[in-house]
């Protein structure tokens, strides 16, 4: 007999499947809307790769994700107080590339990721044997400052619980020109089909190898299918100013939209250990 709780979670699921599919269909049209701009114009267009994660990630968003509890979110009277600083001075650069970065880093060396947001630093630890093809894109798209001044765009509060960043336009349509393989699927970390808090993973279109910039930070267990590629954890103090931003709620009240948060990746680094 279905519980409760485990109807909650399957109604989760298919509302983000649902959500990933109208935002896929809606790219393809506007996809051939700018194909056709593009050829009266005499422009050749390069379309950026849609991320989306669930809702967040199927985009999460994630993709964007999708989770165990919680009760519905309902919107508050009163807007809670924005956490977070005021973001650097810059302004997001419009960069984009026609093919994945040729491989340079060192698989059997250790990277981490920081993102250095308005709501304090984010440090991730790349899984760069298990996805080098993503830290190797991480690693190039940071060095030309690509998530510079960037906002995170989504956060889910109900089914999934994700932060979902990375896309430069701030609409859960952008990407870097390219796409990458899906990578580590079968991460022993995705257990009973749940991305435990702390996981990093790579938004995506729902479709396979469609992974592109964007990508989730899940802050408490969630329950996705493992199509996403997990390819990094979050050390102790990211998991604080994630928490953080979760607290701060997002802008719709039902669970799935804008932080209330002003979360921008001031700076996003790469070093090697």
């Amino acid at each position: 007999m279905v519980t409760q709780e485990q109807r909650r979670r399957q109604l989760a699921r298919e509302k983000f499947l649902r959500q990933q599919q109208r935002r896929t269909s809606a790219r393809r049209k506007a996809r051939t809307r700018n194909s056709v701009i593009a050829s009266v114009l005499g422009v050749i267009v390069i379309g950026s790769v849609a991320l989306y994660t669930t809702g967040v990630l199927k985009n999460d968003d994630k993709a964007n994700a999708s989770s165990e509890t919680t009760p519905s979110a309902t919107p508050s009277a009163s807007k809670a107080p924005d956490p977070c600083e005021k973001a650097a001075a810059g302004k997001v650069q419009k960069l984009s590339w026609k093919k994945e970065p040729a491989m340079t880093i060192d698989t059997s060396a250790a990277y981490t990721l920081k993102l250095a947001t308005t709501c304090g630093d984010i440090g991730i630890a790349l899984k760069t044997s298990a996805a080098p093809h993503t830290a190797n894109s991480f690693n190039f798209l940071a060095s030309k400052g690509y998530f510079d001044h960037t906002k995170c765009h989504r956060l889910t509060t109900n089914g999934i619980y994700v932060l979902q960043c990375g896309d430069p336009t701030g609409t859960g349509s952008g990407g870097p020109g390219y796409t990458i393989p899906d990578e580590n699927l079968k991460d022993k970390s995705l257990k009973g089909g749940v991305y435990p808090a702390g996981t990093v993973a790579m938004a995506n279109t729902g479709q396979k190898h469609t992974g592109g910039s964007q990508f989730f930070l899940v802050y408490q267990d969630s329950q996705l299918p493992a199509s996403y590629t997990p390819f990094g954890t979050v050390d102790a103090a990211g998991m604080k100013v994630l928490k953080k931003i979760a607290a701060a709620g997002e802008s719709t009240g039902q669970g799935d939209g804008a932080p209330n948060a002003t979360v921008v990746i001031n700076k996003a680094t790469v070093t090697k250990s």
